[in-house]
């Protein structure tokens, strides 16, 4: 038998049922000598369940006074682990609504155990069977591919709450915005801006009831999560209106001055103001970067856009003749998607430094 006394469980829950008193002995029977359960505010008919728990020597109950959400429930269990334990071998995440089987747990367990040092696992679901509800094989799904395209990172189950979290991870996540299931996200966008190792471990595709005591609202907890690419996406945008409107304003102002060169001149002159502004809100609002390299990188890619889209709007122009800014939007429009990449793979990826001072960037 595997020896998970070292390993830590935490559970948030907000009103639970018997399910997690259930799932509270099959842990204490398998082994496992610390389980941390975090009560978000949890409504009064649901004491006798945490009263129920709380007889095992193996559990520890920390209470909200009040329903914060479920990313909230994480950070408080953090840091109350932190606080106590310091450095530990397994720290795992489980939901108290019964969905992850005892099974699966310590599957997680045992590979974080075997894992390099800055390591996420996740226990990912197979939403194809038949006892998945519409709702959360449609919304799983949707979530998978919007995740994939905007942060390149594949993660089969972006919303799985069955997580073993190395430790060395953890004082970052301490810091991670979001407070309700939104966090989850914002956890694995983390892991990539800390250079932390996603791995998958496939586990049981467990529904209840059709998932009734779930508390993630699909349209409200979506916005919140979808909001983090559409913040990127939104700075890419006005940057791309503004370069078009002064790209027009040069073209009004050139069109006598240099009547042979001025789409080019339209172009440069208005990339250069245009780059200015999206330099400066990606840098600080959508990537949060400091890096001194990402300056260098953001207009070797920007001298290089404007290069395409010069010789592009000239060549198309001069062979087609639609109206120049009709041809300015097209070509700029496939370079926003070819930007979008670069720039999340290149311009502003965070590398987590070595651990001895020296910086991964190279």
């Amino acid at each position: 038998m595997a020896d998970y006394s070292n390993a830590i469980v935490l559970i948030p829950a907000y009103n639970p049922d018997e399910k997690m008193e259930s799932l509270v002995e099959d842990l204490v029977r398998e082994g496992f000598k610390h389980i941390l359960i975090v009560n978000d505010g949890s409504k009064k008919e649901c004491d006798s369940v945490f009263h129920s728990v709380s007889s095992y020597n193996e559990v520890e109950i920390v209470h909200h006074a009040v329903n914060l959400g479920k990313g909230r429930a994480l950070k408080t269990g953090f840091n109350f682990l932190l606080n106590k334990y310091g450095k530990w071998t397994r720290l795992i995440t489980v939901d108290a609504d019964g969905q992850h089987s005892t099974n699966d747990i310590k599957k997680v367990a045992r590979k974080l155990t075997y894992s390099k040092d800055d390591t996420l696992v996740l226990g990912v679901r197979d939403f194809s069977v038949e006892n998945v509800p519409f709702r959360s094989r449609f919304g799983n799904k949707l979530t998978e591919k919007v995740f994939q395209f905007a942060t390149g990172i594949h993660v089969t189950d972006t919303q799985t709450g069955l997580r073993g979290i190395s430790y060395s991870f953890l004082r970052d996540l301490m810091n991670v915005k979001g407070e309700r299931f939104e966090y989850e996200m914002n956890m694995l966008l983390e892991s990539k801006g800390n250079n932390i190792h996603i791995e998958e471990v496939e586990i049981e595709t467990i529904y209840i009831e059709e998932n009734k005591t779930s508390h993630f609202r699909p349209v409200l907890d979506s916005i919140k999560i979808y909001s983090l690419f559409l913040k990127y996406i939104s700075s890419s945008l006005v940057s791309f209106g503004l370069d078009i409107l002064f790209y027009t304003l040069f073209l009004i102002a050139l069109n006598g001055i240099l009547p042979t060169y001025y789409i080019i001149g339209a172009t440069i002159g208005a990339r250069v103001l245009s780059s200015l502004f999206n330099y400066t809100v990606n840098r600080n609002i959508v990537f949060r970067s400091n890096s001194k390299f990402t300056l260098i990188k953001y207009y070797s890619l920007s001298l290089f856009q404007m290069l395409v889209s010069a010789v592009g709007v000239y060549l198309l122009f001069n062979f087609i003749g639609m109206n120049e800014v009709v041809i300015k939007i097209i070509v700029d429009a496939l370079l926003f998607v070819v930007s979008f990449y670069v720039q999340r793979e290149w311009v502003f990826k965070k590398l987590k430094p070595r651990k001895d001072g020296l910086s991964l960037n190279g």
